[in-house]
């Protein structure tokens, strides 16, 4: 049996059944039949007190729904996971603790307008705030669906002089919004400007489009997006009933072009959070090769309280899917941290123990064992090979990697050194001299007689074996 046939294709609301297949599978027209209201949309399921009362409410998150995404709810069912993604509740009029409007903090990263620059070596490019439909929970509804707030002409100019002058970035993902709703000579040329950038390597696109309309990716697009390899895309898909063959022919179009393609969901209470309905999808997108690359802990945004889980949730379905199933069909699980912090992976812990020599680990049946680790392993000796590697500036962003590296002793909290003075004035007794604290071989040396000719303090370098053994 082909992979095609194991795949359903979309179905049709009967209010469109008269509608031209041309016409159909027009994006355009996709586009221009929108639904948002509760006169449209009661054509295509039956709305319930709740749907209707969201979708009066005045200064509520856009709703706009392509004809092809809405055929795929179940009239009947209230609880049909497509139509939680996109029809609007009451729910999301409900406050909750730790709401916030921006709660990845995309726009305290943000150097210039659009361009979010959180990470040494990749930037994200906002290119747009309109989607071809709009989800519940989306991160950035504090901009996204609303055409005041759209990026001009100027703002892209400077998106792209901020790239040309920074050049530890090396990798640029197109958001939104969704790039794939923008004019097709706009896209193109904002591609095009990109990859004229001699230090950007890789292309990123982020879009929902192939799931909402499937009809937006034809050949001139693939062929398009094959000019400025190399090009990857990431899609979104939540539900195993999102992947249609129309979904899948879309996909099959993007891959024989050359693009490789990830999904990045997101986890939602009520829609996709099982382990039985994870697994579908996970098997699903691998069917059509998309690989599984992200499942988010839904974020902290205003609206969308009523989709959140708990972390340990996410977890225990990670252990559901780790050894269950392949590897190349598990995504990370990842919280995108409050306040700016980035992406963070969570997943179950499989190191049980450690000592010299050893490590204990359990897999995903609970079977224990040892893997011995060797005595004489020497890290130096790869220094050689690393002198000669690419060393891209990162500066403040080493993190962690910085204590592992020695080129710092601590991380501190914001504050951290004047709590711990305590209120203390200078005394006589008192030497804050910070080089009494570091080790040798972190920091500078303090001066020594003949170390500097201005008498200024000279970086200290302790070699294996010149320590005085006096």
């Amino acid at each position: 049996m082909k992979v095609e046939d194991k795949i359903q294709p979309a179905r049709r609301a009967p209010v469109w059944a008269s509608v031209p297949q041309a016409k159909w599978n027009d994006w355009r027209w996709q586009l221009s039949n929108r639904l948002n209201s509760v006169e449209e949309l009661e054509q295509v399921i039956h709305l319930t007190a709740s749907e209707k009362r969201a979708l009066t409410t005045n200064g509520l998150f856009r709703v706009d729904i392509t004809p092809y995404f809405a055929s795929l709810m179940d009239p009947d069912d209230l609880q049909d996971p497509i139509r939680k993604q996109v029809i609007p509740t009451d729910a999301e009029l409900v406050p909750f603790t730790s709401m916030m409007e921006d709660s990845l903090a995309e726009d305290k990263h943000s150097p210039v307008p659009g361009l979010v620059h959180r990470y040494p070596d990749r930037v994200l490019m906002l290119v747009t705030t309109q989607c071809a439909s709009y989800c519940r929970y989306c991160t950035r509804s504090r901009i996204v669906g609303d055409p005041s707030a759209q990026f001009s002409r100027s703002d892209y100019d400077a998106q792209i002089d901020y790239l040309a002058r920074t050049p530890q970035v090396r990798d640029v993902l197109l958001s939104g919004g969704d790039p794939l709703v923008l004019a097709p000579k706009l896209l193109e040329n904002l591609i095009s400007r990109l990859r004229a950038i001699p230090h950007i390597e890789i292309i990123r696109i982020g879009s929902r489009v192939p799931v909402f309309m499937p009809q937006r990716v034809d050949q001139e697009l693939c062929d398009m997006l094959a000019r400025y390899h190399p090009v990857w895309m990431n899609i979104h898909v939540n539900h195993a009933n999102e992947i249609t063959q129309e979904l899948a022919g879309a996909c099959d179009l993007l891959s024989k072009a050359g693009v490789p393609l990830g999904n990045q969901s997101v986890l939602l209470a009520g829609v996709n959070d099982s382990i039985h309905i994870q697994r579908e999808l996970l098997h699903k997108l691998v069917m059509i090769r998309v690989r599984p690359y992200y499942l988010y802990q839904c974020d902290l945004v205003e609206g969308a309280g009523h989709f959140r889980t708990t972390v340990n949730k996410g977890v225990e379905i990670m252990e559901g899917l780790r050894g269950h199933t392949s590897g190349y069909a598990v995504p990370q699980y990842m919280i995108d941290a409050p306040g700016g912090g980035g992406k963070i992976p969570v997943q179950p812990n499989y190191v049980v123990s450690s000592a010299p020599g050893k490590v204990v680990l359990r897999n995903f049946e609970g079977f224990l064992t040892t893997y011995s680790e060797p005595m004489d392993y020497d890290p130096n000796e790869i220094k050689h090979l690393e002198a000669q590697a690419v060393h891209r500036s990162e500066p403040g962003q080493s993190g962690v990697l910085g204590l592992l590296e020695g080129e710092r002793l601590t991380i501190e909290p914001e504050g951290f050194e004047a709590t711990h003075v305590r209120g203390a004035g200078q005394h006589h007794r008192l030497n804050t001299d910070a080089h009494k604290w570091q080790p040798l071989g972190i920091g500078e040396a303090p001066a020594v007689a003949g170390g500097s000719d201005n008498g200024e303090s000279v970086p200290l370098t302790v070699t294996p074996g010149s320590e005085d053994k006096g």
